[in-house]
């Protein structure tokens, strides 16, 4: 009796221990996720302010010069109709492919990187995006879709460049960058005309103007902010604007002909 009492007790501490260990190994609740997450980091689903208006173009814009895919058949293939070089792209008065961004007034705040990543294709012998934005510690997905050869240079100042290529059509990379820095300049070494321009941000409030010139950067907390509009081209600008809580404020920026 005395023995089945001492299996008795060992038994029980060993269903305890073992109770406590997979208790150890459950993954964290969404709750203890949020607990976990620094005091300062800012959710941009409860962001309730926002920034919106254009970029113009005042003056008489030059014609986009044409690419001259003949260099590769490959690339001269995947065309019917011919491309043009995408530094300064005009319509109306309204200016595409400006990089518009929050330059200071975030600094209080930490922001986590998304999980989705950021896709850099290589397409039709050009770059998609031309100019687009991605997170610190976002991953960016390079992907050639293509059936030629590629390379992608990342002539970057803060953080570690590269050169990767890609000979097969579906090939994939995969990059982070740790540190913010506007522009880093990707280009492909085979096609020379191929270029895209990416920032990078600590925290998810960017745009790229569109073809009517708008942007737009919405869930932002509520503070005084400077924008920064960056062209290719035409340099940058910027402007100081104070958002409160609910509100979206809109602001303009103009580049003019001179200023190339």
């Amino acid at each position: 009796m005395r023995y089945s009492k001492l299996w008795a007790f060992l038994a029980g501490c060993m269903l305890t221990a073992v109770g406590a260990c997979s208790q150890q190994e459950k993954p964290a609740t969404q709750a203890e996720s949020a607990a976990q997450a620094p005091a300062n980091q800012f959710d941009p689903a409860k962001g309730t302010a926002g920034i919106k208006g254009a970029v113009r173009f005042e003056g008489t814009a030059p014609a986009p010069a044409p690419i001259k895919l003949g260099t590769d058949p490959v690339c001269l293939s995947l065309h019917k109709t011919p491309l043009y070089v995408e530094d300064l792209l005009v319509s109306d008065g309204k200016l595409e492919n400006t990089f518009v961004y929050v330059k200071e007034g975030l600094e209080k705040y930490s922001f986590a990187a998304p999980r989705e990543p950021v896709t850099l294709d290589q397409r039709g012998c050009r770059f998609e995006p031309h100019i687009g934005g991605i997170m610190t510690n976002q991953d960016m997905r390079i992907i050639n879709d293509d059936p030629t050869l590629h390379n992608v240079r990342c002539v970057a100042e803060k953080n570690p460049q590269f050169n990767i290529g890609q000979p097969l059509q579906g090939g994939e990379s995969v990059k982070r960058f740790a540190s913010p820095e506007v522009m880093v300049h990707f280009r492909c070494d085979v096609h020379k005309w191929m270029n895209s321009y990416f920032g990078i941000l600590p925290h998810p409030y960017y745009a790229v103007s569109g073809k009517d010139g708008a942007f737009a950067l919405k869930n932002l907390p509520p503070g005084e902010y400077v924008i920064e509009a960056w062209h290719e081209k035409l340099g940058t600008q910027t402007q100081k604007i104070t958002v409160g809580d609910g509100e979206t404020k809109e602001i303009g920026f103009t580049f003019k002909a001179s200023a190339e």
